[in-house]
């Protein structure tokens, strides 16, 4: 229990909290963050400090860590815990960068675990799993830059090659028909063809608009161009319509099946969708602990506090941009011969920031 309730504003941890937030590459570990509880258990202290020790380290002595990628899958896991729910393809493409991500992760950490390096780490990665298949899986429809491939399906293909032939035919004859017009002197020369509502289209002047056979899609703010579609083209555009509609179809149908084979795993991909957060947390608590130059505590089970030229960090934080020094501190209380503290002096002599 902590007294007073607003102990944490009191003292700055919020703005410490803050702080080490502004330092995560994601949610995942914003969350952890937001997470962050007062403990008395020594043990666990001490471990919390060993990870943050190694990572600082990591920051320090490594050429690159290995986390590229820090999506959180949370909510779009869960949700296709249901049959016959889907991720979306944006989902399923963020799912496979942070699946490469947790592999060489625990590739970069189980190479240096065998050299006796980051044991603590380590031990959080150990019991995580990546599956091969997921990838290979999501590698089979979506391309490295998370677009749907037209080999996804031997549907999606037949598709796909007849919405291009037919939009090739499109192209063909509405490039037709405007030269013909421009030679009529129904268009003008300089004008060139405009896209309404994905349909290519002729802009023509608005009292010459009974000069060609179509549907209006558009004008202009004046009103003085219409934009026309040629009645010749108007059914096959309507055809590529209706076969967008049936391509949509087909890609939720392979992200569907996609869902199908990765339900069984969920529980594992949300472990190290977890797992992604914490390190992303470590992170940056040593990249917060490198910006406020901290040194490593250490800790004793004992009522017992010994702090050599301590200085506070938020306090260090502002005057650093003021380039202006703090003046640290020797503070020592113990069971034994330093039990009370008493601390005196002038206004704005900094016994506030002391405490």
């Amino acid at each position: 229990m902590l007294y007073p309730k607003n102990f944490e504003e009191k003292i700055g941890f919020d703005k410490i909290r803050g702080r080490i937030k502004s330092h995560c590459l994601s949610t995942l570990g914003k969350e952890k963050t937001d997470q962050i509880k007062f403990s008395s258990s020594p043990r666990f202290i001490a471990l919390l400090i060993d990870q943050v020790a190694e990572f600082r380290e990591i920051l320090e002595m490594e050429e690159n860590f290995p986390l590229d990628h820090c999506i959180n899958m949370k909510d779009a896991l869960e949700k296709i815990r249901i049959e016959g729910t889907y991720m979306e393809q944006d989902e399923v493409y963020n799912l496979r960068q942070n699946q490469t991500t947790i592999k060489n992760i625990l590739g970069f950490l189980k190479k240096r675990y065998n050299e006796d390096k980051y044991q603590k780490l380590y031990h959080i990665a150990r019991n995580i799993k990546t599956y091969p298949f997921i990838t290979e899986r999501i590698d089979q429809i979506l391309t490295n830059k998370g677009e749907m491939k037209d080999t996804a399906s031997q549907e999606l293909k037949r598709l796909r090659d007849e919405i291009r032939e037919k939009e090739s035919a499109v192209s063909s004859r509405i490039g037709r028909i405007f030269k013909q017009l421009k030679q009529q002197g129904v268009v003008e020369e300089d004008s060139s063809l405009a896209i309404r509502g994905g349909r290519a289209v002729i802009p023509i002047d608005a009292r010459l608009k009974r000069k060609i056979n179509g549907l209006i899609q558009d004008e202009s703010a004046s009103g003085k161009t219409v934009y026309i579609e040629p009645s010749e083209i108007v059914e096959l555009n309507n055809q590529i319509k209706e076969m967008r509609y049936e391509e949509k179809r087909e890609v939720v149908r392979i992200l569907r099946a996609l869902a199908t084979d990765i339900r069984p795993y969920l529980d594992d991909l949300l472990q190290a969708n977890d797992f992604l957060g914490t390190i992303d947390f470590i992170r940056a608590k040593a990249l917060f602990a490198r910006e406020i130059h901290a040194t490593r505590p250490a800790m004793v089970k004992h009522p017992h506090l010994r702090w050599y030229q301590a200085i506070h960090p938020l306090l260090y934080l502002n005057f650093k941009k003021e380039n202006r020094q703090v003046v640290p501190l020797d503070i020592a209380l113990d069971n034994e011969k330093q039990r009370i503290l008493v601390i005196s002096g002038p206004n704005a002599g900094g016994k506030s920031v002391c405490l």
